[in-house]
């Protein structure tokens, strides 16, 4: 594993107790990989508590978005070739040691493999159903705003978050979150990077739904980790304009009503992991 690996971490005045956790997680776990810290803050403030010899330091002045910012981090490898896989983090994660060890080595095992997700939990242990089927305008509009019916959003989020398959095998999923994307830098160098006109939210989507389109996408739940999951849409009004303008854009890329690659996504999945 020793030089395969490297990260980023976008960062945007985030908590710093939870930033150094997701740091030291993966410092831990790897040897001579490479962390880069890409702050989109409107200081430096955190440039004086990262001064590691792993760690790349780059400051922004702006926030250019999430997308934008792992791939200041992912050109640099991918002109470097500096690794063999890349780890997109969020700053309010953290995991043991081997979550990395164990990742790496199915990769190796499984060149089809171009991203992994591990199983996700919040710090209490509940699960969080981040593996998706992609979305609908229907779907997306429905969980955001009409979550106050609940027999409306469960019905609906059993299927799309694939409740169905009990979260405990290997599965392929079009729709991993990006909170943890263990991800095959030679997959990333044929299906390109985040899609930066996306701001923040559905680049995820939309990336895991390009290196669907060539290699598996695959939930692992041999490997653990944990995420805080704050949610930010569903608390504060500019990120809830950011989702909107995000879905905007996913949707004129890949197709409003009439995406006919969705519906023969999704009906594999629900056919292969629903009977």
């Amino acid at each position: 594993m020793q030089n395969k690996i490297t990260a980023s971490i976008v960062i945007y005045k985030n908590d710093l107790r939870l930033l150094r956790n997701a740091a030291d997680s993966f410092l831990n776990s790897t040897r001579n990989s490479v962390l880069y810290l890409i702050d989109n803050s409107p200081t430096d403030h955190f440039s004086r508590y990262f001064q590691h010899p792993r760690i790349h330091y780059v400051f922004n002045n702006k926030n250019i978005g999430f997308g934008a910012g792992h791939n200041l981090a992912l050109r640099e490898i991918l002109r470097s070739n500096l690794s063999d896989y890349h780890v997109v983090l969020n700053p309010d994660v953290y995991f043991e040691k081997e979550v990395m060890q164990k990742i790496f080595h199915f990769m190796e095992a499984h060149a089809q493999v171009g991203l992994v997700m591990p199983k996700v939990l919040y710090p209490d242990g509940r699960l969080q159903p981040l593996c998706k089927l992609l979305p609908s305008p229907v779907t997306l509009f429905t969980r955001r705003f009409l979550q106050f019916y609940p027999s409306w959003s469960n019905r609906l989020n059993h299927w799309y978050e694939m409740h169905f398959t009990g979260y405990d095998k290997i599965m392929d999923v079009p729709f991993l979150s990006g909170c943890f994307m263990f991800l095959r830098v030679k997959a990333l160098q044929e299906v390109g990077l985040f899609d930066e006109r996306i701001f923040l939210y559905t680049e995820d989507t939309d990336l895991t739904r390009r290196i669907h389109r060539r290699y598996r996408t695959v939930f692992y739940p041999e490997a653990v980790i944990y995420h805080y999951n704050a949610r930010g849409s569903y608390k504060n009004a500019l990120k809830l304009m950011h989702h909107i303008f995000s879905a905007i854009t996913y949707f004129n890329k890949w197709g409003w009503f009439d995406d006919v690659e969705r519906k023969d996504i999704n009906e594999r999945i629900l056919i292969r992991f629903s009977q």
